[in-house]
């Protein structure tokens, strides 16, 4: 069974346990939203959105929105069956009348205008976290795009790190970093800012980097799996320095924690311990899984009961915010569980470059 076979029948297996007729899944143009297409389909949305109907039985259909006619590389599409129409909902309400179906991107990616078509024709389930769980565990040839991706992400932080000193602008210094990443096959998948204060900012001309810096790198290399690895940059306040304790901590205690049968709740109890004893505030998630969509489902954090499995793979970045809310810190990695622990896939030192 080659791999997309493989997603197709983990996805039609959880429709089965589910009594469902078919997966609906919609994406879009927006970083990190046209991830679920590719997953099921191969091809990479460049422009505007598509969906891929995959039903319980039959074969599966790629269909794209005719006002714009190219919307990336169709031949990429591993689905031959490929329609191009005036109005997608239209067409889908026409082959689903009557179906229960599982939305992926319902309350986020669907167009108003394709769901007013559908909402009376078929009985539609939100069905994002069904479907991320069907997907969550990687085969090895995901994980070989995983690593691959990795490796880009790690070539792209020495090349920010390297372009880094205070007084540049954040433009200038992520430059290097961007034009790898195209280089290497990433294309549009990349979503790449600086933290200002404790809050994200684009890497903007008008942005002056200054003695302490700290990137957040997010690309997806060819295979199209997106990572996180980043580290903070310069000379740090006694106040950041005191954060790393807690980082380091992490960095030691999510190996052990990120293992099979283990909850995301207890990883993230497990892992936010030494942020929090120390008083810091948590302000992104503590962690996710990551895949073909930026964010996948089971979250890492508190009162998430989803178990772990071996070849899971998760983004961890606890977000240390200061108690007056004026200084953070935030680094990013990315981690394979196993079944003796959790992996850290960069093989960065966890200290301040």
């Amino acid at each position: 069974m080659d791999d997309l076979s493989r997603r197709h029948a983990n996805v039609r297996a959880a429709l089965e346990r589910d009594g469902l007729d078919a997966a609906l899944v919609c994406g879009s143009e927006y970083s990190g939203f046209e991830g679920a297409v590719t997953y099921l389909s191969g091809f990479t949305i460049v422009h505007r959105y598509a969906y891929v109907l995959l039903p319980l039985e039959g074969e599966p259909t790629i269909v794209f929105p005719s006002e714009a006619r190219y919307v990336g590389e169709h031949g990429d599409s591993k689905i031959a069956d490929q329609q191009f129409v005036d109005r997608p909902g239209e067409w889908l309400a026409a082959r689903l009348r009557g179906k229960r179906v599982g939305v992926y991107g319902l309350d986020y990616a669907m167009t108003v205008r394709d769901f007013s078509a559908l909402q009376d024709a078929a009985e539609l389930m939100s069905w994002d976290q069904q479907f991320d769980l069907a997907r969550a565990v990687k085969s090895e040839a995901e994980l070989e795009s995983v690593r691959d991706s990795v490796q880009i992400n790690v070539d792209g932080f020495h090349a920010f790190r390297e372009a880094y000193e205070p007084g540049r602008s954040a433009a200038e210094v992520m430059a290097p970093a961007e034009e790898l990443f195209v280089e290497r096959g990433c294309g549009r998948l990349t979503m790449n800012m600086v933290l200002v204060g404790a809050e994200f900012a684009l890497a903007r001309a008008d942005t002056t980097l200054g003695a302490f810096c700290i990137p957040s790198l997010e690309i997806a290399g060819p295979g199209g799996h997106w990572v996180e690895v980043s580290r903070a940059l310069g000379a740090p306040s006694a106040e950041v320095r005191r954060m790393l304790e807690a980082y380091e901590e992490y960095y030691i205690v999510a190996q052990d924690a990120l293992r099979p049968g283990a909850t995301a709740h207890d990883v993230h109890r497990a892992v936010s311990a030494g942020f929090t004893q120390r008083g810091y505030h948590l302000g992104h998630v503590t962690g996710h899984s990551i895949g073909m969509t930026m964010i996948e489902h089971p979250k890492i954090g508190e009162g998430v009961d989803t178990e772990l499995a071996a070849n899971m793979v998760f983004s961890m970045h606890p977000h240390a915010i200061s108690a007056d809310g004026r200084e953070c810190l935030y680094m990013q990695d990315t981690w394979l569980v196993t079944e003796t622990g959790g992996v850290p896939l960069a093989g960065l030192e966890m200290r301040l470059w």
